[in-house]
Formats: C-alpha cells, sequence, structure tokens
C-alpha cells in the first residue's frame, strides 16, 4: 500500500513524453519530448483533477494511495511538463509563422504587449501581457519554475540540458524575476566555474529558503547550494553523500531528510551545515516527516528499510533535533516492499506470508491491527481514497473484477469498511499503479465525481453526501450555440471524462478548486455513455446540479481570484496565441492574443496565493528556439476591490434539490456578472450554514450489511449483527449493530437516528476460537540449537480466564495465561534434528481450542554431488544419485531438471532412473531443499551407439588414504586418465576415468568414440575406434607404466581389475544394462570358438555377452570387435525384453552386465 495521485515526471532529471489519453489528438509524428519542471511555493494552484482519484492539494496532504509508492510532498519538487510541437520547419508551425526575431516578433528581453478582444455587449477588459526568451537556452529540454507567491514578485527558473543517453544534466542555467516574470536576470553561483545544477528544493514552512543540487561532470561529486532570500544570494555546501532527494520538514524550515543514490538516509536540523546519519539500506520513496499534532514529536521520521535478515522493514527513529537517534520498530514483522504510507492519523502498510496478503492501520499511532472488509470481499488490489475528516476511502479490486475497483468507506479508526460504490472503472498504463476514475470534488465536502462500468458501458454519477447515494449528471438543455440538445433522461445523460493529465501543469479533464466552490469544468458528453474521443467542455456552477456547454473540444483551465476569473487554453498539440476568459463563471466567454506569433504552448502557472490574477504561459515557437515565458495580467481590469453589494448568493442542493446535505444547509457567495472588481485575498466563499435534523440519508451502511434495491441495509450471510465483537471482555459491554452509521462529518442532529442500537449487553464469557500458533518470520524449518520464537495469536473468545497448555514436541511442556494478551513469544531452542510436534491448547469454561504445527529442525546442507555415469547408450536405464552432505533423507525434497525440459522431476529419494532416445550430449541438474538450504550441481551425460568400459583396479595402499569425497575421486580419476593418454598418445578428451565411492578403492575407464568421419560410416567407426584404442591402453596398463605418487613414499600402480561374475546377473525387462566383452589377447579367432563351445558345457566360469539393440540387429560375433583385446567391457545400445547374449570362454573372469540397483550400489556403496 503506498500513496497514490497523478502521474508523476521523476524526480531526478529524464524524459517523460505525455502519453496520450485513449481518443485524445495524437502528438505529431516527430515530436521531441522537451520537460518543464514547474515548482510553486504554495499548494499548485492547478490541482490535477481526473481519474486517479485526488483530493485538494493542501500542504502535507497527498493524493489516494494504491499498493505501491509516493513521498510525501513537504519539499516541492518539480514535475515534468511535456513540451509539445512537431519537429520540421518551425515545429509544426502554421505555414508563414514568424518565428523569433522575424517580422517584427520582439528579441529575447524586449516586451510583447496586447490587449483584449472586445466582446458584443460585454464591457472591454484590460489586458497586458509580456513576453521574455530565456535567451541562449535553446539546447535545454528541461526547465523548473518556482513562484514564490504570497506577495512576492520573486520567480526562479532552471533550465537544463538533460542527455538520455548518460543519464546526466550536462548544462544548466539559473534565472531570477523580481517584477513577476516580465524579465529574467540569469545568475552565476560560483563565478569563473561552470556550476551545472541538477534540482531544485523549497521548504514548504518558508519558501524564501531554496536548496540548490549541483554535480561534477568528471567525478560525480555532488554539492550544495543554499539561500534563504528567494534566490538573491546562495551559499556552497559541500556534502559527503551523493544526494538523490531532499525531503523538507512541513513546519520547521531548517529541518531536512536527504536520501542518497546509495539508499542511505541523512538529516539536518541547520539547513544542510551538518549532517546526521540515520538509516543505511532504506527504500528512498519510503521516507516521512512527522504528521503534525499525531505524532508525539516533530522530530520523528517514519521509514522503510532492508532488514538484515531479508524482508522489508517499517522503522520510526526520533532524531532530537539531529544530536542522537532513538530507533524503533512499531510493527515486529516484515512489511511489503513499497507498501508504507503515512498520512494524516493513519499508517498504512501491507504484510504477505504464506500468499496471504493482510492490510494492516494505525490510527493516531496505536496498535497495528487488521482492516475489516467484507469476509469474502478477497482484495486483489487496494488503494487509498482519502483519509480526510477522520474517516478513510478505499478502492478494493475484489477477486472478482479485472478493470474495475469497489469503493468502501470506513469508521473513524479507519479498520472497519463498508461498501459505498461497485465497479467504479479503472485502468493501467504499463510500470504504472492504476487510475480509479473518482474525483473529489474540491471546495464543497461530500461531493464526489466517478465513473461506473457496468455491462461494458461507462456512466458518471455525483454523490452529496460522500457515496449514500449516487446520480446521474443532468444533461443541458441546449448546447453552446442555443440548440436543443435533445437529450433527455433516463436514457441520456451528461458523462465526463475523470483523467490525469500527463502534465502536472494544465489541468485535467475536470477541473476544481478548494478556493472556487461550486465551479466544475469537465471535458465529456451526452449519450448514453461515455465515448472516449469525444471531448466537449462543459461547466457548472452550482457543484454539478446544472451544466452548460462552453467549448467544443478540450481546453486547460486555469480559476483565478477565487474563480472570478476563469482562463482557458485549447488542449492542441499546434502552436496557439489565443486564451479565452470568462469573468461571469463562463456565461459569456472574451479572447485574448497572449502573443503575435503563435507558440506551442508547455505548460500554465499561476502566482500563488488567493487573490491571484497573474498568469504565466510556458512554451516555445519553434523546434529550435528559446524558452519563452509570457506573462498575462489580468489585474488592470479590476479597479478596485468588491464591497458587500457586489456579490449575490447560492445554496447548495443535490439533484433532487435537498438542500440539507452531510447535516447542514450550506449558502455561498459570488461575484454579481456585472461587478468588475477584486474579490481579494481575504474573500471567503462560504456565507452561512444551518444544522439539519437527521434524515435517513444521512445513515451509511454499517460494517458487515449491505444496502439493498429498498435502501434497507441488510447484514451479509457471514455477518451475526447480535455477536460481541472480538476484544469484548468478560466484565465489560457492548451495543450491537443495527445496520446504520451517520459519515464522520455529518453534522445532523435530533432527527431519525437509524444507528439508535439496543440496550447495552455485557460481554459474555466466550470459548477461545481461531487459535494460531507460528513461528516469528512465518517459517516452518530451523536450524539445530537455532532460538525459535513461537507466536500464540487467538481471533476471538475471552482471554483473561483463558489458560494455555504448551507443548512444543521435544519434551517441553507449560502451562501459560494471558498468553495472547501479552503477545510476547515463547523462546526455545531445538537440540537434534526432526520433525517436532507443538501443540497449544487454549481452554475456559465455555470451551476450548487447539493449534498444531509441525516444525523441522534440519541441519544446514554442507554439499551435494550428482553421481552419473559419464556415458550411456541410447534407449538405456541410467540412474541418477544424488550425494547429500550431511545425509537427511526424511526432509530433502530433490527437483531434476534433465535435458532442456522447464518443468523438474521432484522426489523424496535421492535417486531416480531414466532413459535417453537420441544420441548427444544431455545435461542433468538437481537441486536438494531442506528448509531454508539450497544446494545444486549438474553433470552432463554422453548418450553413444557404441563405447567401451574398462574395470581398473589400484595398489592396495590407496585405500588407507581415500576420504571417499567426490572431489578426491574426480582428481583421482583426472590423472589416471591424463597418464593414460600420455603413455598411449589417445586424445584425453576421449578418455574418462571414474573412481567409484567406497571401498576397496576401484575404477572404470570409458573409452568413447571420437567425432565420425567422413569417409567411414557412422557404425563402422564407432565400433573400430574404441576398439583399437584399447590396445595400446592394455598394453600400458599389463606393462605397470600407469602409476603415481600419492604423497612422500606411498606410489599407486593402476592395473586391469577382474571382475567377479558371480555377483552380477542378467537385469530384467527394462533396467539399465552396461554390457561388456573383454576378450583376451593372442586368441585366435578358432580357439575362442572352441573355448565358446566349452564354456557353454560348463556355465559359471567366465562368461561374456553382447546385447544387440532390435532396431538395429547385428550378427556379427563379439569376436570379430575385440580380438586380442582382453579386459573390455564393450556397451551398445539398450536392448528391450529379449537379450541376445552369447558366452565364451577364457581363463580370467569379466563383468557381462549391471542392472540399475546393482549399478547404484556400484556407484554409492
Amino acid at each position: 500500500m503506498a500513496p497514490r495521485g497523478p502521474p508523476r515526471a521523476p524526480e531526478g532529471p529524464g524524459p517523460a513524453t505525455r502519453a496520450p489519453r485513449a481518443g485524445a489528438r495524437p502528438p505529431p509524428p516527430s515530436s521531441r519530448p522537451l520537460l518543464l519542471l514547474l515548482l510553486l511555493l504554495l499548494p499548485p494552484l492547478l490541482p490535477v483533477a481526473g481519474g486517479a482519484v485526488r483530493r485538494s492539494s493542501k500542504p502535507g496532504l497527498r493524493g489516494p494511495i494504491a499498493r505501491l509508492t509516493r513521498s510525501l510532498p513537504s519539499s516541492l519538487t518539480g514535475q515534468a511538463l511535456p513540451r509539445g510541437g512537431e519537429e520540421g520547419p518551425e515545429r509544426g508551425a502554421e505555414p508563414g509563422a514568424p518565428g523569433p526575431g522575424e517580422y517584427g516578433a520582439p528579441a529575447a528581453s524586449q516586451g510583447r504587449w496586447a490587449r483584449a478582444a472586445s466582446v458584443a455587449g460585454a464591457a472591454s477588459p484590460a489586458l497586458t501581457s509580456s513576453s521574455f526568451v530565456l535567451k541562449g537556452d535553446a539546447t535545454h529540454n528541461q526547465a523548473m519554475v518556482h513562484w514564490t507567491g504570497e506577495n512576492s514578485s520573486v520567480i526562479l527558473i532552471l533550465t537544463k540540458y538533460y542527455h538520455v543517453e548518460s543519464e546526466k544534466v550536462l548544462e544548466s542555467s539559473l534565472w531570477r524575476s523580481s517584477d513577476y516574470g516580465t524579465t529574467y536576470t540569469k545568475l552565476t553561483l560560483q563565478p569563473g566555474f561552470t556550476t551545472i545544477v541538477d534540482s531544485f528544493f523549497i521548504s514548504p514552512a518558508n519558501k524564501r529558503k531554496i536548496i540548490l543540487v549541483s554535480s561534477s561532470l568528471s567525478d560525480g561529486r555532488q554539492n550544495l547550494f543554499l539561500s534563504t532570500d528567494e534566490g538573491s544570494s546562495f551559499r556552497k555546501q559541500v556534502i559527503p553523500f551523493s544526494a538523490e532527494k531532499l525531503i523538507f520538514h512541513p513546519k520547521e524550515e531548517d529541518k531536512v531528510l536527504v536520501t542518497t543514490k546509495d539508499s542511505k538516509l541523512y538529516v539536518t536540523c541547520d539547513m544542510g551545515k551538518n549532517w546526521l546519519l540515520l538509516h543505511e539500506r532504506v527504500i528512498n520513496e519510503q521516507v516521512f516527516w512527522a504528521a503534525s499534532g499525531v505524532d508525539g514529536e516533530p522530530d520523528v521520521v517514519h521509514l522503510q528499510a532492508h532488514a538484515l535478515g531479508g524482508g522489508f522493514r517499517y522503522v520510526t527513529y526520533h532524531v532530537y533535533n539531529c544530536s542522537r537517534k532513538t530507533p524503533t520498530s512499531p510493527f515486529p514483522g516484515p512489511v511489503d516492499l513499497n507498501s508504507l504510507f503515512v498520512e494524516n492519523d493513519y499508517i498504512f502498510f501491507t504484510a504477505t506470508s504464506s500468499n496471504r496478503t493482510k492490510f494492516y492501520v494505525s490510527y493516531r499511532r496505536n496498535e497495528f491491527v487488521l482492516m475489516k472488509l467484507p469476509k469474502y470481499a478477497l482484495p486483489k488490489d487496494l488503494l487509498v481514497v482519502s483519509t480526510d475528516e477522520n474517516q478513510v476511502f478505499v478502492a478494493v479490486q475484489e477477486w472478482y473484477q479485472v478493470d474495475t475497483y469497489n469503493l468502501y468507506q470506513s469508521d473513524p479508526r479507519g479498520v472497519a469498511y463498508s461498501l459505498v460504490l461497485e465497479d467504479i472503472r479503472s485502468s493501467r498504463r504499463p510500470e504504472m499503479e492504476a487510475i480509479i476514475d473518482i474525483l473529489e470534488v474540491h471546495g464543497v465536502k461530500g461531493v464526489f465525481l466517478a465513473n461506473q462500468k457496468r455491462d461494458g458501458k461507462v456512466v458518471t454519477l455525483i454523490t452529496y453526501n460522500k457515496g449514500r447515494d449516487w446520480d446521474r449528471l443532468q444533461p443541458p438543455s441546449v448546447d453552446m450555440n442555443g440548440k436543443p440538445t435533445d437529450c433527455q433522461p433516463p436514457d441520456c445523460h451528461l458523462h465526463l471524462h475523470l483523467l490525469w493529465p500527463d502534465n502536472p501543469y494544465v489541468s485535467g479533464t475536470v477541473h476544481t478548486k478548494d478556493t472556487a466552490p461550486g465551479l466544475i469544468m469537465g471535458a465529456g458528453n451526452l449519450g448514453s455513455q461515455l465515448v472516449e474521443n469525444k471531448e466537449e467542455m462543459y461547466i457548472s456552477s452550482d457543484c454539478g446540479k446544472t451544466w452548460r456547454q462552453v467549448f467544443e473540444e478540450e481546453h486547460h483551465i486555469l480559476y483565478l481570484d477565487h474563480g472570478g476569473v476563469i482562463v482557458a487554453v485549447k488542449d492542441s498539440s499546434i502552436p496557439l496565441k489565443i486564451l479565452k476568459f470568462s469573468m461571469d463563471d463562463g456565461h459569456t466567454w472574451s479572447t485574448y492574443n497572449f502573443s503575435s506569433s503563435p507558440m506551442f504552448v508547455d505548460g500554465l502557472l499561476s502566482e500563488p496565493g488567493e487573490e491571484t490574477l497573474v498568469i504565466t504561459i510556458f512554451g516555445h515557437m519553434s523546434y529550435r528556439s528559446e524558452w519563452e515565458l509570457v506573462k498575462v495580467d489580468f489585474r488592470p481590469s479590476f479597479p478596485r476591490t468588491c464591497r458587500e453589494e457586489d456579490y449575490s448568493s447560492w445554496e447548495l442542493a443535490d439533484l433532487q434539490g435537498d438542500r440539507c446535505l452531510m447535516g447542514q444547509r450550506r449558502s455561498f457567495r459570488k461575484r454579481k456578472a456585472t461587478s468588475l472588481c477584486i474579490n481579494g485575498r481575504n474573500f471567503t466563499s462560504a456565507l452561512a450554514s444551518r444544522v439539519c435534523p437527521c434524515q435517513d440519508s444521512d445513515f451509511h451502511c454499517d460494517y458487515g450489511f449491505e444496502r439493498s434495491p429498498f435502501s434497507e441495509c441488510l447484514a451479509d450471510f457471514w455477518f451475526h449483527p447480535l455477536s460481541p465483537p472480538d476484544d469484548c471482555v468478560l466484565g465489560q459491554t457492548y451495543t450491537s449493530s443495527l445496520g446504520y452509521r451517520k459519515a464522520v462529518s455529518n453534522t445532523c442532529e435530533g432527527g431519525v437516528d437509524l444507528q439508535r442500537g439496543p440496550e447495552q449487553l455485557p460481554c459474555p464469557l466466550t470459548a477461545p476460537r481461531g487459535l494460531r500458533v507460528s513461528i516469528r518470520g512465518e517459517v516452518a524449518a530451523v536450524r539445530p540449537w537455532e532460538d525459535v520464537l513461537f507466536e500464540v495469536q487467538q481471533e476471538q473468545g475471552d482471554v483473561l480466564t483463558t489458560v494455555y497448555h504448551v507443548d512444543l514436541g521435544d519434551g517441553f511442556r507449560a502451562v501459560y495465561s494471558n498468553l495472547t494478551l501479552s503477545k510476547e513469544p515463547l523462546r526455545h531452542a531445538y537440540e537434534s534434528p526432526g520433525v517436532y510436534r507443538v501443540c497449544v491448547r487454549a481452554e475456559n469454561l465455555a470451551g476450548h481450542d487447539e493449534a498444531v504445527l509441525f516444525v523441522q529442525v534440519a541441519a544446514r546442507l554442507k554439499a551435494l554431488y550428482l553421481e552419473v555415469v559419464p556415458a550411456i547408450g541410447t534407449n538405456q536405464e541410467v540412474n541418477l544419485t544424488a550425494v547429500l552432505l550431511p545425509p537427511n533423507p526424511n526432509f530433502t525434497v530433490f527437483y531434476w531438471w534433465i535435458g532442456q525440459s522447464l518443468q523438474p522431476l521432484m522426489s523424496l529419494n535421492n535417486s531416480v532412473t531414466t532413459r535417453f532416445a537420441e544420441p548427444g550430449a544431455v545435461r542433468v541438474t538437481v537441486q536438494a531443499a531442506c528448509g531454508t538450504s539450497v544446494l545444486q550441481d549438474s553433470k552432463v551425460i554422453r548418450v553413444l551407439a557404441r563405447f567401451q568400459v574398462l574395470p581398473l583396479q589400484f595398489s592396495q595402499g590407496l585405500d588407507a588414504y581415500n576420504p571417499n569425497t567426490p572431489e578426491w575421486r574426480q582428481e583421482v580419476g583426472q590423472l589416471v586418465t591424463q597418464l593414460l593418454a600420455k603413455e598411449t598418445g589417445v586424445a584425453e578428451e576421449l578418455l574418462l576415468t571414474v573412481v567409484r565411492p567406497g571401498l576397496p578403492t576401484v575404477a572404470d575407464l570409458y573409452v568413447l568414440p571420437p567425432p565420425p568421419k567422413q569417409s567411414l560410416a557412422r557404425d563402422q567407426v564407432a565400433a573400430a575406434a574404441p576398439l583399437q584404442m584399447l590396445t595400446p591402453i592394455q598394453q600400458a596398463l599389463s606393462a605397470r607404466k600407469i602409476s603415481f605418487l600419492l604423497r612422500a613414499g606411498v606410489p599407486v600402480l593402476v592395473a586391469v581389475r577382474e571382475v567377479d561374475t558371480g555377483s552380477l546377473q542378467l537385469a530384467e525387462s527394462g533396467s539399465y544394462w552396461v554390457v561388456a566383452i573383454l576378450l583376451v589377447t593372442g586368441v585366435s579367432a578358432v580357439g575362442a570358438f572352441i573355448l565358446y563351445k566349452c564354456k557353454r558345457k560348463r556355465p559359471g566360469r567366465t562368461v561374456y555377452a553382447q546385447m544387440h539393440n532390435h532396431k538395429e540387429q547385428e550378427t556379427t560375433s563379439p569376436m570379430n570387435h575385440s580380438q586380442g583385446i582382453p579386459g573390455a567391457i564393450q556397451g551398445e545400445g539398450f536392448v528391450d525384453d529379449d537379450l541376445d547374449s552369447q558366452t565364451l570362454g577364457s581363463h580370467s573372469g569379466v563383468v557381462l552386465s549391471v542392472d540399475s540397483r546393482e549399478m547404484h550400489s556400484y556407484l554409492v556403496s
């Protein structure tokens, strides 16, 4: 959960092109995004209205929130504004439109003056305008503007050239005006040195205090430039870190938080002279100053940071005027990334465990409790819309919703929520949070606009009582030209787009303002539903009760002088020079040429303050021109300040004409259309209010209830109104709900009292229910002697009289009282590995409940080694064995990835068998997971049609030095392979020696076929090459030439091993076969045949065999392949059920075949 507001540009420099809304005019095809970062001293006077649920832009308040992130607006950083236009001659200017300095257009620093065009039947207002060109900044593609306001005439503009590829600011200029923007002076921060300023920040407590952040292109080091006089002078301050964002304290002007690019958090209490490191590894977007009047001290900082053991946690610091710091953890468990949000009386965050997300809230810094939504809402997403007036609005996307959200309203603590409106339309852009089509109308409390999507149609609704009742907007009877609209309810209504603009300093599709109550301007259409590509402009001056059409296309809007002047500039991608304005709530409009030449308008900005009548238009004449700022002054149109007789009054009413809204009748005043006077700083729109008696429309449905079609609040099936609340303690009383409650800000008195409940009921003694036991950190696997913190929680039932019997499964038993009330965990450590059954039984006189948890105690895995044969025949079974240290057969899960498959096989056994149908190299990977420990090993198996295996043995002295570890066996095997290759001249890559586990130490030499040659058939090469290589190998081994020195005085001799055939039998059908033939050297073919005949008469002496694949039936005698090569085992492809075995007599015993179980024993014994 995190703050949600309008789309923002990056706080650091960076390109932010304007993404067109659906149905909006597309930008020119070759437009270059040119950003304008605008800063205001007071709350922005252009509150951007739209679909992202926004409230008034008061200091210290923020818009609604979504799951993920936004920082406090205590320091007014700039926001990106796209610079429109089209690349080409004069960037899409109208043909013949003059550029700067052409056809009489003024050059830099020369004023351009014009007067408003008169409108028939209206007095001619006197407007003046002047322009100023920022000379030399044509290449700069970003700007930041700060208008101090509060009767100050100072404006600061920072322009800069941001290089996208290098992500650096390469040039910058700082300009200052002291005459409301008529002229500007370029400032030099360090005479004789080039200073590049990245950004600047302004204190909301004292707008005269400004901090510039500068950086060096060579080494990236940063400095701060500090001003206390609105930028008239600056003091350089060296900093020992690289700042990413500055956050001024909202009330104390010299206190600043700084997040760095390496995720550290610093604080200063003397405007940057001294810094205190608060925390490392913070989440930079999750840092908040204390909320005034809520946190105990103003020096409290809320933040989210990385936890030492992984995950994220919520931390607070009390910095004591930056002299020392005291950290605390208000919530003991982990929280979700970017979910922390601090606003007004509330703190929100989410915590996910076991794939379940829980939403927490704290009211006025009390303990965190779960937010109570309807039991089966099962939210996929939750966005906080508003926290005004001690009440929370949230938008919840429930389990069945895709592009809509439901709106819920809370009790004063923000804990219990009831449904207000279903199916509010939402949209989501790539890499952005959801945007909800709901808008709080500023200036009049309790009024909201929302777009509801039902059956594929989107309609606009309005409420005047915080969601108790919703109605469709009434259409105007005539259009802007006085012609009938032919739009009659219930088939036709007015519908408005509720969208945030991508440009933060132009208005959204709906514009309202706190200082102009009742005035609403929006873009939309008439019809049965909202149409995306229709953006006609409509206005209401009575808070949405009646509407009038004013323009056929969308315009950006400014309200000046409490709504006494409305300024409109067309939303266009082509150059403009005309603005429109109205002084009578939009009934009549005048036009004014603010520029003699059309210009691309990048943004509008009005002077901060309540009596504003000066605006600044930002733009450029062409693609290559400098920034140009046009000042338009409406003050000459108003010769005097308004008097009482210059005002008329109007009373707020809803669409049914009811004037008692939110418990009171409210009347407002506005300037008469015939009076050209200034409302001024001290003007107040609210005229009078009178409390009303309560009526049915003042009551919302309470938690657990929903409104029926007959407007009654009925209990949901899962809710029992008469049941005592979960926190009801024996000896206390409670009041059950009848299903109704008033909105917190509703002030009605007397009259109907629907929320009146029955008499106070005593809290009964209830049996414990919902007992749970868990390990802190949501783990179920620990290590021996590790401290385990057991937490016991009870959802329902009396806790004061409940006794808890605890059995931790290893002999520890105890009895506790107040176990769940104290919330202290039980600390325990298990000595030995195993599975332990933890049981907690809670009982009192009313009943009992029991919770069970199985705890797995396992030592950390140290080593994993995959034992496989290096070569195998096609379609033969192969055994894959994972050797684990320490052995942990009961608690380890093995995941096997074979070949290119992304789907692993899973087993509790440490070995599996498989087959490979095609020749080639196959990679096998195994992962062993035990508790929180995971290890992995990987090997490559060569699948061949034929290969040779020669059994080897070592002199007996080697056994005494065999540690039986995979690494030792691998190194001995590599050494034997190298010695054989060196002695025989056989390529080393064709030999592979595998030392078997266990004692005595023996090995197998695999002789692999070389790659087939073009001139020989594949089978001929595969059969002949290994046989040819075996001759010199056998000769070298027989001649005792293969030996090595294990250590001083311990020589080791390698020789051919004789294999006892008595213990090796032929495998069953479907087993793993290793077929071997050992031929005796010097025996002729005829002699071999005679020995073969003799052998058939005397079985059990010496046996030879050859396996034949049914797909390749071969009748060649093994004598033809291995004549004169004794001791060789010849392997071929897998034979199915039938095996053609041939036995040959000899004077020495050899291996014939090995089945899968024997091979597994052979490898791991």
